[in-house]
């Protein structure tokens, strides 16, 4: 199947309970699909409520539904094994964030729920995005302590930033110990302290820019000091140099003529001897 190009998308024949590709598939009465046994095991959890649901789209069910295995869903789940392809899942990493549902290997996190205080896999979020109830909760991008956004005082989201203490309360903080302080929403003030920050880093680029200036000014005019001090010293070569030639010069026309005067008078003293 693979060969004639025929594309699966393996995510639709994997089971969101355990994220692997399905097993003994059943279809329950809202449409999704499971593993049998995964679905089954679920529903034993809830045995005690008398009544069953759907784990992603929440509805339920009363009595528990007769399980029964979906053959063409199993068929299309065995051609897919067939072609050597499995389920391309995006499993978490030990620096991942990782879904606080899954069980054994979980799936890497897309949003974790300021409001169910869970952080889920792309599987395990759909039903906030599926049931009215659920998409009214605030998604945020996952995080590993989602426990410090909430106040352990009174057990609620902080929403709110005390400027006069400099910290994340809640709502309920404002009315006892924070009660007639300066308080903003905390999403005002994360987007003013990022306007400070960013003003804060031009600032500090425009002094990284300066000094690299001054200090390229620096290296020209040490540059120059060197080519200026190399210019003397070939100078001053030169001129000593010229004044050792001149000397040397000098040297041996004194040396010529003591020898000529010295010839002259030695022929002198032998024609007077004569």
């Amino acid at each position: 199947m693979a060969e004639q190009g025929y594309q699966m998308d393996s995510v639709k024949f994997s089971c969101s309970i355990c994220l692997d590709l399905l097993k003994t598939r059943v279809t329950i009465p809202c449409g999704h699909n499971y593993c049998m046994n995964c679905i089954g095991n679920f529903w034993d959890d809830e045995d005690k409520k008398q009544s069953h649901s759907c784990p992603q789209c929440r509805q339920t069910f009363t009595p528990r539904p007769v399980l029964m295995k979906n053959t063409m869903l199993a068929e299309l789940v065995e051609d897919l094994k067939k072609t050597g392809l499995q389920a391309d899942l995006c499993y978490a990493e030990p620096e991942d964030v990782a879904c606080g549902i899954c069980t054994g290997r979980k799936m890497k996190a897309a949003k974790s729920c300021l409001v169910c205080l869970v952080t889920y896999c792309e599987n395990h979020l759909q039903p906030h995005h599926d049931v009215p109830g659920l998409q009214k909760h605030k998604l945020v991008n996952p995080s590993k302590n989602l426990q410090q956004n909430i106040c352990s005082r009174h057990d609620e989201v902080m929403k709110i930033f005390c400027r006069t203490d400099q910290q994340c309360i809640c709502y309920l903080c404002t009315m006892d110990e924070h009660k007639g302080h300066e308080t903003v929403p905390a999403a005002a003030e994360r987007a003013e302290k990022q306007k400070e920050l960013q003003v804060r880093r031009q600032q500090i680029q425009q002094r990284i820019r300066d000094q690299e200036k001054d200090v390229k000014l620096l290296q020209q005019e040490v540059e120059a000091i060197n080519v200026s001090a190399d210019k003397a010293v070939e100078d001053n070569e030169k001129i000593f140099n010229e004044l050792i030639r001149l000397i040397q010069k000098r040297s041996s026309d004194v040396k010529q003529q003591i020898r000529s005067q010295q010839e002259t008078e030695v022929s002198r003293a032998s024609i007077c001897v004569l």
